[in-house]
C-alpha cells in the first residue's frame, strides 16, 4: 500500500471548539505565550501554567472530533497512513486513526521533572505537589517554546517514505514542523487543506481553500477513488 502522510495544526482542532494556539495579539487563552508556553514561565509562575492547562485539558473533554478527523479514517482502508499533528489534544486517536506523532506533546499525559522519559497518561487536574515515582513534580507533557522537539526525527523518517502529503488546518510557518515538507520525495503530490492557504502553487500541489470539515472529505473521496 501507499503511504500517506497527514500534517495537521489547530485549524482542524479549531472546527471542534478548541481555540486556536494564538491570536493576532500573540496570547493564548488572554496570556502572554511565554508566560504559560516556556520553561520560564514554568519556573517564574508554575501554579499558573498548571492552571492554565488543567483549564485545556478540562475543555477537551466536551469537545469531539469532527468530520475533518473521522474522514481521514477512512484512507486506512486503502493506505498505510501516518498522521504527524502539532495539535496536543486526543481528536485524531478519538476519531479512530491508528498511527499518530504528536510533536508537540499531549494534553492529556504528563511527564516528570526528574525523568524526561517518565510520560504518565493523566486526564485530571495537576498541581503542585503531584510527584512522580522519584519524588519530583511532574509538569505537562507539552513542548514549551525553546524546547527540542523529540519526535521531530520520526517525523523526518516518516515524511521520507510519503507517496502522497496532506497539509491540513496549518499554516505551515512555525518551525521545525513547518520545514517537514522538504524531506519529502521530489514531485510528490501535496493537497493543502486551509481556508487561508499560505502557500505558493507547484505542479504537484493541489490547494483547497477550505475548513477541514469540507476539504478533508473531498480529498479523500478522491484519493480513495484513484487507489
Amino acid at each position: 500500500m501507499k503511504n500517506i502522510v497527514i500534517l495537521t495544526g489547530a485549524g482542524i482542532s479549531a472546527e471542534s471548539g478548541i481555540n486556536t494556539f494564538r491570536d493576532a495579539n500573540g496570547l493564548w487563552e488572554g496570556h502572554d505565550i511565554m508566560e504559560v508556553a516556556s520553561p520560564i514561565g514554568w519556573r517564574n509562575n508554575p501554579e499558573l501554567v498548571l492552571d492554565f492547562y488543567n483549564k485545556r485539558r478540562s475543555q477537551l473533554h466536551t469537545v469531539a472530533p469532527n468530520m475533518g478527523h473521522l474522514s481521514l479514517v477512512e484512507l486506512e482502508k486503502q493506505y498505510n497512513v501516518s498522521i504527524i499533528t502539532q495539535n496536543v489534544d486526543d481528536l485524531h486517536e478519538r476519531a479512530g486513526s491508528s498511527h499518530i506523532i504528536h510533536l508537540h506533546g499531549e494534553l492529556l499525559k504528563v511527564r516528570s521533572q526528574f525523568d524526561e522519559q517518565l510520560v504518565l497518561d493523566w486526564e485530571k487536574d495537576l498541581y503542585l505537589g503531584d510527584h512522580c515515582e522519584h519524588n519530583s513534580q511532574l509538569r505537562p507533557h507539552i513542548v514549551w517554546f525553546g524546547e527540542a522537539v523529540p519526535m521531530m526525527d520520526v517525523a523526518i523518517e516518516i515524511t521520507e517514505k510519503a507517496d502522497i502529503v496532506l497539509i491540513i488546518g496549518t499554516s505551515m510557518q512555525v518551525y521545525p514542523a513547518a520545514g517537514l515538507l522538504q524531506y519529502a520525495k521530489h514531485q510528490t503530490p501535496v493537497y493543502f487543506i486551509d481556508p487561508k492557504p499560505s502557500i505558493s502553487q507547484q505542479p504537484n500541489l493541489t490547494i483547497l481553500s477550505e475548513n477541514a470539515t469540507t476539504g478533508v472529505p473531498k480529498v479523500v473521496e478522491e484519493l480513495l477513488q484513484q487507489n
